[in-house]
């Protein structure tokens, strides 16, 4: 049985059930992010957003900012608001978790973030670990006043985004994006 820093030093896994459009969406989701005018962009290293951050990296007009735990995520969005700015949050479905006592605070003080969740523990894992916070992550946001959207075809992501983006934004709420396993694809170890 391989644990999650097993998971984390063998990034190598093939992915299996992924459809052609998978491949496209990363690319399309960072000029969603530009056109919405983000700037910071905070992410937990993750193998299901590893496109996306490469494309952020590399854009002079966005700053991408790996954290050591999720709800670090939160608290940059917060600081960016309140600095004129917009942020974005990539995480996985196992650190939404580590967001919600943040996420009250957000609620509260209607701060707008935008939140791109990648589903583990569904379509095919291979780790039971992932399992019981895939099980969670939805009545877990939607407890804490979390809008959510909920995307499992790779065709539909962009223009969920791009909606979910103006929703946050447009209305100081936290909005969240759960992209499901399916759509990238399960990860598969050898």
């Amino acid at each position: 049985m391989r644990n999650a820093a097993q998971e984390q030093k063998n990034p190598s896994p093939a992915t299996s059930h992924a459809s052609p459009a998978s491949a496209l969406w990363p690319a399309q989701l960072h000029g969603v992010l530009g056109t919405q005018r983000i700037r910071q962009v905070a992410y937990v290293p993750d193998s299901g957003h590893a496109r996306l951050i490469e494309l952020v990296r590399a854009d002079r007009q966005m700053r991408a900012v790996p954290l050591t735990t999720e709800e670090e995520g939160v608290a940059l969005a917060v600081g960016a608001w309140l600095g004129g700015e917009r942020s974005a949050l990539l995480l996985q479905s196992s650190g939404v978790g580590n967001c919600i006592n943040m996420l009250g605070m957000v609620n509260e003080c209607r701060v707008p973030l935008l939140m791109l969740v990648t589903m583990r523990g569904e379509w095919g894992e291979f780790n039971p670990w992932q399992v019981p916070m895939a099980q969670a992550t939805v009545p877990a946001l939607s407890a804490m006043g979390v809008v959510l959207r909920t995307v499992d075809r790779a065709e539909e992501i962009v223009e969920t985004v791009e909606a979910a983006a103006q929703l946050a934004f447009n209305t100081c709420r936290a909005v969240a994006v759960v992209i499901g396993q399916r759509v990238g694809g399960a990860k598969q170890f050898k």
